[in-house]
Parts: structure tokens; sequence; C-alpha cells
């Protein structure tokens, strides 16, 4: 692979020079980490002045991405949704990831919002707060009032911040094609990982998608009275501004400091795991990042949610898929839950299919006998998704972030009540869903699209049969093999006889001193066809050696 064959680097040669820079430090960390002397391992620092060398791998690949920037930072905050991918170390690492950014003067924020509201600032709103109250990696966040009383936040997109973005994408795209060629990261799939991304970034860039998310919530829980979604305004609203309610309220992730008035940590702990149970085993629609920062206790312990940009959804082969792994958890059966794994996930052509039936049988016996009231819901599934890695089974992304939503939901709960455990309340929602696979309607369904499917291919029978009929009938039916890998065979077999042929002649040549001849008799022609034969050999060996040795697979 050639980095001349990837044309980013010549249209974006200054923020690749910035990237490879920083990649380049961050590994000669390592490097100085392992073999260099003491004293030297204070040279290399971060941008907050610790000492690189000194920081393990999993948190230099964090800092590394946190100073690269945005794009970077979403990066890593999409992965750490993929344990099964990078690993349970990792991923969690990369949880700490904040997206922090300098705040734009205000200035460009009235721009920004005259120009997609078209209307001066004055008669959109009655006040606005010209400090940010936040700003994050996309956008800052101000407070204002409506011209009819509603307290309100707006959500701004930095300036030129989609430019920026679309940039690294571009080289994201382009490291992933030169991680592809290398062993170490190739079982990571970084060019899928970056096609997912790309779709990521796109969607959280439009935020009249986020605002859609938010009224979708607001029309599923309008008749809850525990839950609060935010009203959004969609005349205050386009690709780059959002504006919706301001909730007034405490983030679970104070709580600890500031308890509100009349805080029962049980019940309000019971309701948030409530709503994110709901969303994902009724609705099939939920929010995909429920940390201590989105969620907020307001008065009355009503739960109130923040950030709707990434969501989740299960379709109904999903939700099948998972009621499958939830009947085999609870019947003890390791050979169901190997085979709803193996057939949810992407598994590799050299499954040792015994070996993760053995893992998952280990798994199956330790927190099968665990009681309901000491289950640790969160070592489960990070078991079970180091053992999906291990066994090199690609989860689909939808179940990956459903794992890690139910992981997170869990540490949020007990960050408001220690004791509190979410498989218990999860029961009635397995029981649901369970009933839910095997109820009349469903089963009806699926037969409604078998029957539409078998249609379909009954009709298209047909005229396929007389189409391969008329091409044998006129000779024109032909079969194509494609004998994938079996060219570059083929071209060193015959260059490695095209060698030996040519260094047998030239023995002969030599042996006979066949003119004409150079010093005291050597056969000039067969020297040179000896040295040519050698190097066609040096050139064949070489091949081999970068596919493989001879020895392997």
């Amino acid at each position: 692979m050639k980095l001349s064959a990837i044309p980013q680097i010549y249209r974006h040669f200054h923020r690749w020079r910035e990237i490879v820079t920083v990649l380049s430090k961050y590994e000669l960390a390592g490097w100085i980490g392992r073999v260099g002397p003491d004293f030297i391992k204070d040279f290399l620092k971060s941008s907050g002045g610790e000492a690189l060398a000194r920081q393990p791998w999993n948190t230099r690949v964090r800092m590394a991405l946190s100073e690269l920037g945005p794009t970077f930072i979403k990066l890593g905050q999409v992965l750490s949704t993929r344990p099964d991918l990078v690993g349970t170390a990792l991923a969690d690492e990369l949880q700490c990831l904040q997206s922090h950014a300098p705040a734009h003067p205000s200035s460009r924020v009235r721009e920004t919002i005259e120009f997609e509201l078209h209307a001066p600032l004055e008669s959109l709103f009655a006040e606005f707060c010209e400090e940010p109250e936040a700003s994050a990696s996309i956008a800052q966040v101000h407070s204002a009032r409506l011209p009819t009383g509603e307290r309100v936040v707006v959500k701004v997109q930095h300036p030129e911040i989609e430019r920026k973005i679309i940039v690294d994408l571009e080289i994201l795209a382009g490291l992933a094609i030169l991680a592809e060629q290398t062993a170490e990261f190739r079982n990571y799939r970084p060019r899928a990982i970056v096609r997912e991304f790309q779709r990521t970034m796109r969607r959280e860039l439009d935020f009249r998608r986020e605002m859609r998310n938010i009224q979708l919530f607001e029309r599923a829980f309008a008749d809850n009275p525990t839950v609060h979604i935010p009203r959004t305004y969609p005349r205050y609203c386009s690709a780059r501004i959002l504006t919706m309610e301001r909730l007034d309220g405490v983030k679970f992730a104070d709580l600890p400091r500031q308890p509100p008035p009349g805080f029962e940590p049980g019940l309000v702990a019971r309701r948030a795991a409530d709503l994110c149970l709901e969303m994902i085993f009724v609705n099939g629609v939920y929010h995909a990042d429920p940390h201590p920062s989105n969620v907020m206790v307001l008065p009355g312990n009503v739960i109130g949610l923040l950030d709707f940009g990434m969501i989740g959804r299960l379709d109904e082969q999903l939700q099948e898929d998972l009621c499958d792994m939830l009947i085999a958890v609870a019947d003890g059966d390791s050979s169901l839950l190997t085979a709803a794994v193996v057939r949810a996930g992407q598994a590799p052509a050299g499954l040792d299919r015994a070996a993760l039936e053995s893992d998952v049988a280990d798994f199956v016996a330790h927190f099968g006998a665990m009681p309901l009231d000491q289950f640790d819901l969160s070592g489960a599934l990070r078991e079970i998704t180091e053992i999906v890695r291990r066994h090199n089974v690609v989860l689909p992304a939808p179940l990956a972030l459903l794992l890690k939503v139910l992981i997170t939901l869990e540490g949020t709960s007990r960050a408001v009540c220690p004791d509190f455990s979410l498989i218990e309340i999860m029961v009635p929602y397995q029981r649901r869903l369970i009933w839910r696979r095997f109820s009349p309607g469903r089963q009806w369904r699926k037969l409604r699209r078998f029957q539409n499917e078998l249609g379909r291919l009954i009709g298209m029978l047909p005229r396929g049969i007389s189409d391969i009929l008329q091409q044998v009938q006129s000779g024109r039916f032909d079969v194509h093999l494609d004998h994938r890998g079996l060219e570059p065979s083929v071209n060193r077999l015959v260059l490695g006889m095209i060698a030996s042929a040519l260094f047998l002649g030239s023995a002969l040549l030599l042996h006979r001193g066949v003119p004409p001849t150079i010093f005291e008799g050597i056969s000039l022609p067969g020297l040179t066809g000896a040295l040519l034969s050698f190097a066609l050999g040096i050139r064949i060996w070489r091949a081999i050696n970068r596919s493989g040795r001879l020895d392997q697979r």
C-alpha cells in the first residue's frame, strides 16, 4: 500500500502532518517507557503537562485523541460503545473523554443565529445571555427567553466546525486504509468503524435530527408524570441551531454535592431505570447515552433527560436474538447462548466453536448461579463482551450499543442509590419481551412477511428458469469461477520454474565455458544467467515473506 494512493494527503497535508506528529509522539512515549532511562521518561509531555512515558497504553490513546480535537474525541466516544472491538479496558478509558472547547465570541454566535433563523437576534428572543453556559466540541449553549416568556437553552454550532470535521473524516478514511494493511489493526475492522463513525458524525452535525429525536420521546412519555422530556421550538431550530425548554433540576453527577429538597434516592434510581428499560424493551427506541450528566432530578423526584444526539433502535430480529440470549442465560443453556451469539454477530471463518462454547459454559455456570439480589449485571455484560472479542466475533452495532447502555445505566443508578439492583427491575421487562416474541400478533406478522417473500420468489422463478433455459439452448450459458488468491500463487510458481530453468542452463554454460569468456574461461552468458536466476529467486523469496511464512495457511 503506497501513501501516494491516498489523495487526502495532498489535499490536507498540514492536518495530516499534525495528526502524524501527535500519534508519533504518543507511540514514542511508549517506546521510551519500555526501554528508556528513567530520567528521559519525563521528557515528552502532553498538552496538560503529564509525562507520557509514565502512562499506560490505554491512557495514551485517550490523551492522543483528546489532543487531536473534536472529531477524534467523538471517535473515542463512539469507540467506547464498542468494547467488543476495542476491549473493555480501552472502552472504559475512552469513556473519560470530555468534549470541551473554547467558546466563540458573541459576535460569531449572533451571526450564526441570525443567518440560520433569518431574523435579527432581538426579534427572536426577549432575552439572550451572550455568556455561554457550556462549550463542547461541536456547539456551545446559551440561556435565553422567548418573546412568549418561556425560558429556553439555545445550542449553537461552532462556526466552520462542519468543514473541520469533514476534513478529519477524510483523513480518518485514509488512516483506516493504512491500518487495514497492518495485521495488528486488521482485526479491529478500521474501515468499517470509520464508515459507521462517518454516519454518526453527519447525523450529529444536523441538529434537526436531534430535534426529531426529542419530539419522538416527548410523544412517547407525554402521559407519564414521572418523566419530563424537554419541549422543542421548531421555529427557533435549524441544522445548526437547537432551541429547547430549560429544565431546572440537579444532574445525577451533582447529587452527592447538592441533593434537592425531598430527594428520595431509591425512588429516583428506580424511575430512571424504568424510563430507560421501557425505552429499550417496550418502545424499541432508547436514549443511547444515559450517563450521570445527561439525567436530571426535577422537583417532585421527576426524571429529566438531556442530549438526544445519540439514540439506539432495536428491530424485531435483534429483539429475537436478545430474547434467545436471555432465555439461554435463564435456563443455563450454554449451547443456545453460543448459537444466539454466533447468529447475532459476525463470526470469523476459522471460529473455534468448541472453545467459544466452553467459555460461554463457564460464563453461564458462574453468573447463572448468582442470587438475583447479588447479580452483577455490569460484570456479566463485560464478561460476555470480552468472550465475544476474544473469539473475534463482531456484534452488530445496535446490540453492542445496547450492552454499553445497560452497563452505563446500572452505573448511573448506583451512583444515586448504591444498593440499587438493575437486574431486579429488568425481570418484568424480560418476561414482557419473551411474551411479545411468542405472541400471536408477532407470529402473524412473521407469517405475513414470509408469505410476501415467498410470493415474490414464486413470481421470479418462472422468468428466471426461462432465461436460464434460453441461455443453455443458445450456447450462451457460462459458469464463472473466481479463484481467490490463486493468481499470485500461479505467478510465483511460473516465475520459480523460469528461475530454476535459467539456473540449470546457466550452470551448463559455466561448466562448458561457452564463449565469450572472462576471467580465465568463465562463460559470460552463463554468469549473466546465474545472476539473473539468483535475482529472480530473491524476488520470489521476498514476495513469500511479505505474504507469510511457507508453513502458514
